[in-house]
Formats: structure tokens, C-alpha cells, sequence
């Protein structure tokens, strides 16, 4: 398994991938990336904005099984947001998020002070990854969420 940069081909299966994990969780409902307008071209969302990334990682034939991204947070010049990071079920429990969201960080470092993100409570494991990373969680969501239907919110210094 390696990461790399996403690519246009990586599109729909990433789309797919996403929405799956969603679905798995019944939060296939307004408020979350499910219905996000640019989750079936995620190349050209990142592409076009500054400091942005999608990272893919991808099995032995080169498919996409899961990703993560680094963009911008509304417009706050020293934050950035960790997104969309999920993993296909088969390459679940394997330390891959880990991986993910170490190449997203490394990224955020060199353009951002600060990287927040949203989640739910109730992605145990996910919550459990952000703190083991060093991310503090806040009380509420910073101004400019998307995301209503998310309930932990996290942030993380870069240094």
C-alpha cells in the first residue's frame, strides 16, 4: 500500500468509499460530507484552491481504498481543515488512517499554524485517533462550519 496524490480517476471510487462509510453509520443525511456538492470531483475542489491537498492511498493495483485532504478553513489564513478521511472496510484496522493523516499533517505544517476538523461522538475510533495525534478537542464548532450535523470538534497546533 503506498499514498499518493489523488488523481482524476480516483473520483468516483473516493465518492463511493465515502459515501459507503456514511451510509454504515446512518449519516447519510444533510450536515455531512454525504451531501457535499464537490464529493464527486474531489481533484478539481482541491486543485482549486491554495495550500490544498487530497491524498489517496492505494492497494497493489493501484486502486484508491482511502483518503484524506487538507484545505483552507473559512478563510482563516492560519487554519486549515483535515477532510474527508475514510478508508474502504477492507482496509480497516490496520493503522492506515494513521498513515493518512500523518502525510496530511506534514502538509499542513508548511502552510498553517493551526488544523481543525469536525467529526461525530460517535466514531469512537476516529475521536480516539485525533487525540492520540495531538489534537485538543474544543466545545463548539469554529465560525464558519459547514458541517451542522457534526457534534466533536477538534484542533490542533502545527509546529
Amino acid at each position: 500500500m503506498r499514498i499518493r496524490e489523488m488523481e482524476e480517476k480516483d473520483n468516483k471510487t473516493m465518492e463511493q468509499i465515502i459515501k459507503r462509510s456514511l451510509e454504515s453509520y446512518d449519516l447519510n443525511i444533510p450536515g455531512t460530507a454525504y451531501f457535499d456538492p464537490q464529493l464527486g470531483n474531489l481533484t478539481e475542489f482541491y486543485e482549486q484552491q491554495s495550500n490544498a491537498m487530497y491524498w489517496v492511498l492505494v492497494n497493489e493495483q493501484g486502486d484508491a481504498i482511502g483518503g484524506v485532504g487538507i484545505a483552507p478553513f473559512a478563510g482563516l489564513k492560519e487554519t486549515c481543515e483535515l477532510q474527508k478521511l475514510y478508508i474502504a472496510p477492507e482496509a480497516q484496522g490496520m493503522g492506515l488512517s494513521k498513515e493518512l493523516m500523518n502525510v496530511a499533517l506534514d502538509f499542513a505544517k508548511k502552510h498553517y499554524t493551526y488544523c481543525y476538523l469536525e467529526t461525530l461522538e460517535k466514531l469512537h475510533v476516529a475521536n480516539l485517533l485525533y487525540i492520540k495525534l495531538g489534537f485538543q478537542r474544543l466545545e463548539r464548532p469554529l465560525d464558519g462550519s459547514e458541517h451542522n450535523a457534526m457534534d466533536a470538534w477538534y484542533i490542533k497546533k502545527l509546529s
